[in-house]
């Protein structure tokens, strides 16, 4: 069963997100002038976007960090290639916070030459698919499918949004020694929120103090961005959302991939997946108790 197109487009070999944005405007981002204070969350979709947004936001604005200003993560860190507020980013004010999930190969010239800095959060793919098999059912933008295995193919064929997982990790993976790159593992920061806020810190030259640090971690929660409605999405308009049928932060966890696919699944996944796997520079964790 193919993706429907009246949910995503084909563009430049890799998937986009119907009505959200243009080819065209795709292809102008190649000029999209960086500045060297700009700073890039990038993932492929469902591999902890939101919860690195947030996280972002609360290091820049004190306001988000002491409760002062109500302001949500898409007018903070909106999205480079779906802009949905219709914002001037041109105008924006620096430092300029951006998340978007482009692969490499589509990135603006300057973030490619060194200017600005670039975060990028790879997460096992497993999880990944759980989590865009849920998400599929709360957006009103993706094609809503019931069926797990029909998901599953898809996302081993690289048809669903953001394109092949492998392609877009490889293609990242292979810049993680350039110097304005900063390469995290979702799972990393899930069992040690701490070190890796600090470790983002000193990458983008932050200074903030314990107790700043302590409160980046605290709100960072899965418990507190939940409930917090400038964090947890639930400020989109129900045309993007329906929140009848989920919430947009589910679970955050490890290994919940074990609880939705079956053994024969499972072994499927490896068998397309593995090899280029093997040869990728990080190794993944599958399981909460796995060590990374």
């Amino acid at each position: 069963m193919e993706p429907s197109d009246k949910y995503m487009f084909k563009h430049r070999e890799c998937y986009f997100v119907q009505d959200m944005t243009t080819p065209e405007y795709i292809d102008s981002l190649e000029n999209f002038e960086i500045r060297d204070s700009d700073v890039f969350l990038v993932t492929f979709p469902k591999s902890g976007t939101i919860w690195t947004q947030n996280i972002l936001s609360l290091i820049y604005h004190e306001g988000h960090r002491n409760g002062t200003e109500d302001m949500d993560l898409l007018d903070r860190v909106p999205w480079l290639e779906y802009n949905i507020r219709n914002v001037d980013y041109v105008k924006r004010p620096s430092p300029r916070l951006f998340a978007s999930h482009l692969p490499y190969c589509l990135l603006p010239k300057g973030l490619k030459n060194g200017r600005g800095k670039i975060i990028y959060v790879a997460r096992n793919p497993k999880d990944v698919l759980v989590s865009y098999y849920h998400f599929s059912k709360v957006s009103q933008k993706l094609e809503e499918v019931e069926d797990f295995e029909v998901i599953m193919e898809r996302f081993l064929a690289g048809k669903v949004i953001g394109n092949l997982w492998l392609d877009h990790v490889e293609g990242w993976s292979a810049q993680m020694d350039n110097t304005n790159i900063l390469f995290l593992m979702y799972e990393e920061m899930k069992k040690d929120l701490r070190s890796a806020v600090l470790k983002i810190c000193n990458f983008l030259g932050k200074r903030l103090s314990e107790e700043e640090i302590d409160d980046v971690v605290d709100m960072a929660s899965f418990g507190k961005m939940s409930a917090d409605r400038r964090a947890n999405y639930t400020t989109l308009s129900s045309d993007l959302l329906d929140f009848s049928k989920g919430s947009f932060l589910r679970k955050g966890t490890i290994g919940d991939w074990k609880n939705t696919m079956t053994v024969a699944q499972n072994e499927r996944f490896d068998s397309v997946f593995r090899k280029r796997m093997e040869k990728l520079p990080i190794k993944f964790c599958w399981d909460i108790n796995d060590k990374l």
